[in-house]
């Protein structure tokens, strides 16, 4: 296939080679961000066959490089990948990191469980995680890229729109998958026994192999970019990517702020209306997990379309007024909206809120700040208790000071609850069920129609954030670190900035009392973002990219 100019304009529909370059490019990234997925989606499954009878040293070990392969590793697939993107190629680039993940996932398909074969499952398990974590970190930045070298100048918005779908389709096609699989099977064929190697949660999986050859397939049958070429050509290439991207101060200037006035509150924005919104959902408003899942994939179908909508729309008025406008949004109004998701989704929960509020009567002292990202720190004072008790129950309470060295006191209503009574956490649990706490959300009071709508809202501010940032970021680096540049400040933000965000907020929210002040973080990230990105980023829509 022969390459346009992606410097020049041109009105009118895509072209045939433009629709394939943007579909292969698409269509892999999807698959990756499913197979990314798939792990988080069935983490707990894996936990039982891989984890099961390790000693609590080895399981700290290996939870420490789960949650690094899934979120803390991406950025360092990024300098190695970007590197490699920048001196060899956008195009075998992401084939590389396509292959590396699907055949981690394909495996994880086959590995035999803690039972059967002992350390070394969950050894290869982190393992596999790891090389996907790498290779997660270098396929964003291949694919966006490479459609953005491709496409006209007056349509790079509305062409990397199409690949910024891949997350949130990624994400459906999972959740779809598994709920579709586990219904069809049952749950016990599904889940299986760690002691006998099939079960069906394995499928999954194993399709990777599938979606993996038809990926490498399609995306062998397209050539370079057409400005990555052309670099080429005129002997223009870096030789030290990364040592001219981040060692240069006016390239490291850009990656900075990039990163804090773009990606940062972007990755935000995104986890906050995907992740953490399911993760509201099931774990503080206890909606029974299939019933969210089914809202959430709802609201995705509902939103998508959105990308490509701001993606075109960023071609025409600038990528920055539109995801600015996707902070300002999120900064104005998540309290509001994820208060509504309260009085729509569990409405008895929001009624005890404003009825019985709870006190914990504690040395500030014993107070823990709980951000416990990989899972394995352990909050054993009184108060810590106490907190986390009314956390997992969705409990508003207020702090009041204790003398120093007193043990933490719970109040519920006119009843008093010491943490040292045996038994605690039983009767804590009896008298807020007492004081019209539900245990759960009732699937049948629900208002399943505007929770699905104010999920679609949370989706739509993601698509405002997410949909011209691939343009905006190729636009701002040069074509010799382009690679390089772009993916560090993207994985940093939205594996370390959104990565971490659902054990911030369950910190905040155990610090403060209040089910909602977590919001805070994805709240002042969003504002700072908006802020830096207003004041020190360019608009670059209209930027010839092969002459930077």
């Amino acid at each position: 296939m022969t390459a346009m100019t992606a410097s020049q304009y041109r009105e009118g529909g895509m072209t045939s080679e433009e629709r394939m370059v943007i579909f292969a490019s698409s269509l892999g990234t999807v698959f990756e961000w499913y197979d990314f997925y798939i792990y988080g989606t069935l983490a707990p499954i894996l936990a039982a066959q891989f984890f099961s009878g390790v000693n609590p040293t080895a399981a700290f070990i290996f939870t420490l490089l789960a949650f690094a392969a899934g979120f803390a590793v991406r950025p360092f697939g990024a300098l190695f990948f970007g590197r490699l993107g920048d001196l060899v190629g956008r195009k075998y680039t992401f084939i590389i990191t396509m292959t590396l993940m699907g055949v981690g996932t394909f495996f994880i398909g086959l590995l035999p469980s803690y039972a059967s074969v002992g350390i070394i499952a969950p050894i290869i398990l982190i393992g596999l995680r790891l090389a996907q974590g790498l290779a997660l970190g270098g396929e964003y930045g291949g694919a966006a890229i490479y459609v953005c070298e491709h496409a006209p100048r007056n349509k790079r918005g509305f062409y990397t729109s199409w690949i910024q779908t891949t997350a949130t389709f990624g994400l459906f096609m999972a959740l779809l998958l598994v709920l579709g699989i586990r219904t069809s099977v049952g749950e016990p064929a599904f889940v299986g026994k760690p002691e006998v190697f099939w079960a069906a949660w394995r499928i999954p999986f194993l399709l990777s192999a599938v979606l993996l050859a038809v990926s490498i397939w399609i995306r062998l049958r397209l050539n370079e970019s057409p400005v990555f070429q052309k670099m080429k050509a005129e002997g223009k290439g870096s030789k030290r990517p990364l040592s001219e991207a981040f060692g240069n101060w006016a390239n490291l200037k850009i990656a900075i702020l990039a990163l804090f006035g773009a990606t940062a509150g972007e990755a935000v924005i995104w986890y906050g209306g995907q992740f953490y919104a399911l993760f509201f959902l099931t774990q503080t408003l206890k909606v029974p997990a299939v019933n969210a899942q089914i809202m959430i994939a709802i609201g995705l179908l509902l939103g998508t379309p959105f990308f490509i909508i701001f993606g075109w729309l960023s071609d025409k008025i600038g990528r920055k007024p539109i995801i600015l406008a996707g902070f300002a949004l999120g900064v104005i109004t998540y309290f509001p909206i994820f208060q509504g998701i309260t009085h729509f989704a569990n409405p008895k929960l929001e009624a005890a809120l404003a009825s019985a509020p709870v006190t914990v009567v504690a040395d500030p002292s014993e107070c823990s700040f709980q951000f416990n990202p990989v899972g394995t720190a352990k909050f054993t004072s009184s108060c810590d208790t106490a907190k986390s008790a009314l956390v997992a129950r969705s409990v508003n309470y207020q702090n009041v000071e204790a003398p120093k060295g007193t043990k933490a006191i719970v109040k519920v209503g006119d009843q008093t609850i010491a943490t040292d009574t045996p038994n605690f956490a039983q009767i804590l649990g009896q008298a807020i069920t007492a004081h019209g706490y539900p245990a759960a959300a009732n699937p049948a009071e629900i208002n399943y129609v505007m929770t699905v709508i104010l999920l679609t809202i949370l989706v739509i501010y993601v698509t405002l954030v997410y949909a011209p940032i691939a343009a905006w970021l190729v636009e701002l680096f040069p074509t010799r670190i382009r690679y390089s540049g772009l993916s560090l400040p993207y994985h940093i933000g939205n594996g370390w900035f959104g990565g971490f965000l659902p054990a911030t907020v369950f910190a905040i929210v155990a610090a403060t009392g209040n089910i909602y002040s977590g919001l805070w973080y994805p709240i002042v990230v969003a504002a700072v973002s908006f802020v830096v990105g207003l004041i020190f980023l360019p608009e670059t829509k209209d930027r010839d990219i092969t002459h930077m």
